[in-house]
């Protein structure tokens, strides 16, 4: 393997297409896993990466006040959550491989990078998962408009991984955890067998990239001889452009390695 790891992961972030995208990210992916494993894995390095990747010209991005909502309940409204869901996990795919391209400059050790390519590994099969129900039911990824915010905590931490790891992992990727069991239950509801089956395995696998980001957040909290929460709510108010919003999952929160000490101070009015 010629190219490093920080140069693969912007080759994933400058590929446009969400299958294409995925299909290198997992194939990067794989790639690392195997060098690993027969202990001759390429130098992570460092690397240029793009403020914003390479996207698709569909969908659309909106300002989330303007992205249209529809009734859950409907066949138009399950596509739609598919669609949102697809849209989140695909910006998930460019948000983990930033994480290795953009703080390459940052000693981690080996385990870190090994818990970041499978997160975007897994990720990339979520998005082909949803892309797959999708099609399913006649549509695809780039039928409806998207989020245009998703990518603003990403430029928002682009010089600190502490703060990328508090806020991306550790609040947004929390935040799936609280609401996709509501997700199975429409679909259930549906009895859409094929989206009950891809969502199930996202909410399994969510639970270990938080926890990702938890630990890696821990460890460097533990780097710089700083007291972990305190620093969480410091970074989160900085960085996150809202305040928490309960319920919480708070049983998957907790298997994540983030207590409720963490997040429930945060639903107080952000005043910063």
């Amino acid at each position: 393997m010629s190219k490093t790891l920080a140069e693969m992961a912007t080759d994933v972030l400058s590929t446009a297409d969400g299958r294409a995208k995925t299909a290198l990210s997992r194939r990067y992916a794989a790639e690392w896993a195997a060098a690993r494993l027969a202990g001759n894995a390429p130098e992570t390095g460092t690397a240029n990466p793009p403020m914003h990747p390479a996207r698709p010209s569909e969908p659309a991005l909106l300002n989330p006040r303007d992205v249209p909502r529809r009734k859950p309940g409907t066949p138009e409204g399950r596509i739609a959550i598919l669609h949102a869901v697809a849209h989140i996990e695909l910006n998930a795919v460019d948000l983990h491989w930033d994480l290795l391209a953009r703080f390459g400059h940052v000693e981690m050790p080996d385990g870190y990078y090994d818990d970041w390519v499978k997160a975007a590994d897994e990720e990339s099969k979520h998005f082909n998962l949803m892309a797959d129900c999708l099609e399913a039911h006649g549509s695809h990824y780039g039928a409806l408009p998207a989020h245009a915010g998703m990518w603003q905590a990403a430029e928002d931490t682009a010089e600190d991984l502490m703060g990328r790891l508090a806020v991306v992992p550790m609040v947004l990727e929390a935040r799936g955890l609280d609401v996709t069991p509501g997700m199975i239950k429409i679909f259930k509801q549906a009895k859409d067998t094929q989206t009950i089956e891809a969502l199930e395995v996202i909410y399994g696998e969510e639970v270990g990239h938080v926890a990702y980001g938890s630990k890696w957040f821990h460890f460097l909290c533990g780097r710089h001889n700083l007291d972990p929460k305190p620093v969480f709510h410091t970074l989160v108010r900085k960085y996150f452009h809202s305040t928490l919003r309960p319920p919480f999952n708070e049983e998957k929160r907790a298997e994540a390695g983030i207590p409720p000490d963490f997040y429930w101070p945060l639903t107080e009015i952000n005043d910063a």
